[in-house]
């Protein structure tokens, strides 16, 4: 029997363990997607334990913890730091086998050199003892904890009308920390504070009295994340869909009704997206950005944890709505001027993986290798059998060869070590097949693909350009 998260852990071959052990781990990180607050990057916080770091804003373990029946008083209540962390290793022993399980192991364990402790109540004093004194000391504030996984480049999510103060505190850094210009608040025109934000943009822009005012503002605010050492645009996409996009007096209408705070049609919505959607991919194509897209999930779908807690508490889920043909349209508009940006397409649903990898190979046009392509296995996705289908699907139907690999997608600092967890997924699977002979075994062949898929793609797309 194996011992849990063994140093061979998912390395079943010879192969897969010479591509992680010589080539995979010990590659810097580039984390062109997360949720860190630059605000923390740039103060260089220490934390005082281990419950505030791991349990103050992830809902990925407090997921867990509500399935694993602690009350909500001890996951995001008032209770104290150390009762919601106990509350948390009572529930790891019920974790097993989801990948919050694996990731939280493998962060006391690099981290804190606690190698070999699983968390439950039987260790829980052992773990925030020696998590506490470890915390305390310089090495684990928050740059020195990225410098200790090696990470070269942090791609934080950023709204537009954020001054991005912090980020040029940290322009002298040696961790290149750069905005992600996220600009859903003005697309989501149905929404209830739609109007206010569009005053505060209004605010550090210009009037903002028509569909094109507001383009010219976002694309103001778009410069000077660029002049901070913006690389990227995310777009969190709850629902694709396939408007037209209308004349300006339609989207006007649309603007100044929202303004009104009055409800717009689902179709004046729609073709307010569709609208922005091809007004900034085009912004982005000009200025060499990656346009990235989270696409197809049911936000809040508990409107008890919405009342109670707001959004991004844990109560989302997929959404298994048609991707194929809106999307197809959306690219199809940019691409026919050549205008079309370098993307990455999320989506939530796995069964969508072959449309994702097919539509991306529709769009390729030799400019650059991988000029659209899939991201990495998205949230419910990032799982061991999710990762694997996901690279899977993108070997057959594409090229795995161009994939830009792990990213954390995490308001962790200590999340990174899951980028091992996917280097050793990706050294297994690939070790795999070369021993089958689904692939030649030339040793150079493999290591450059290892090598690109765990770093240099990502580093080349975000870093060297």
């Amino acid at each position: 029997m194996s011992q849990f998260l063994n140093q061979d852990f998912l390395l079943d071959t010879s192969t897969a363990r010479r591509l992680f052990h010589d080539v995979a781990r010990d590659l810097p990180i580039v984390d062109y997607h997360n949720h860190l607050p630059p605000a923390e990057i740039a103060a260089d916080r220490q934390w005082d334990n281990l419950g505030e770091m791991w349990l103050a804003h992830d809902h990925y373990k407090w997921r867990v913890m509500r399935w694993a029946g602690i009350e909500e008083s001890r996951v995001t209540g008032a209770a104290g730091w150390r009762e919601k962390f106990d509350a948390f290793a009572e529930a790891m022993p019920r974790a097993v086998l989801n990948p919050v399980h694996h990731w939280s192991h493998l962060e006391i364990w690099r981290y804190f050199g606690l190698d070999g402790t699983a968390l439950s109540p039987k260790t829980a004093d052992k773990v925030w003892q020696v998590s506490k004194e470890q915390l305390a000391m310089q090495s684990c504030s928050a740059q020195n904890l990225l410098r200790r996984m090696k990470v070269e480049l942090v791609g934080t999510t950023d709204d537009p009308i954020d001054d991005l103060r912090h980020h040029a505190a940290l322009q002298t850094c040696d961790i290149k920390v750069v905005p992600t210009f996220r600009p859903d608040k003005s697309v989501q025109v149905e929404a209830t504070g739609f109007a206010d934000y569009i005053a505060q943009l209004e605010a550090i822009t210009h009037p903002i009295q028509s569909f094109d005012d507001l383009v010219a503002a976002l694309i103001q605010r778009l410069d000077h994340f660029i002049s901070h050492g913006c690389r990227a645009a995310d777009h969190g996409i709850s629902l694709l869909d396939a408007a037209e996009i209308p004349g300006a007096h339609a989207l006007d209408a649309a603007l100044k009704t929202a303004r009104a705070r009055q409800p717009v049609t689902p179709e004046q919505a729609a073709s307010h997206r569709a609208a922005l959607f091809d007004a900034l991919g085009r912004a982005y194509a000009t200025r060499g950005l990656v346009m990235q897209c989270h696409m197809n999930v049911v936000r809040n779908g508990s409107s008890r944890l919405l009342t109670t807690l707001g959004p991004d508490a844990g109560g989302d889920s997929p959404r298994d709505t048609d991707m194929a043909g809106p999307l197809n349209l959306l690219l199809d508009r940019l691409d026919r001027d050549d205008a079309l940006p370098r993307m990455v397409l999320y989506g939530l649903d796995p069964a969508r993986n072959p449309i994702l990898a097919a539509t991306a190979g529709t769009f390729q046009d030799g400019s650059v290798p991988g000029k659209i392509q899939p991201g990495a296995a998205w949230w419910f996705n990032d799982t061991l059998e999710g990762m694997e289908a996901q690279m899977r699907t993108l070997a057959q139907v594409g090229l795995l060869s161009t994939f830009l690999g792990m990213l954390t997608d995490s308001r962790s600092f200590l999340s990174f070590p899951r980028h091992e967890y996917f280097r050793r997924l990706a050294c297994g699977m690939i070790g795999r097949w070369a021993e089958m002979g689904y692939m030649p075994s030339d040793q150079d062949t493999l290591d450059h693909l290892i090598r690109g898929v765990c770093y240099q793609n990502a580093r080349d797309w975000f870093l060297d350009t």
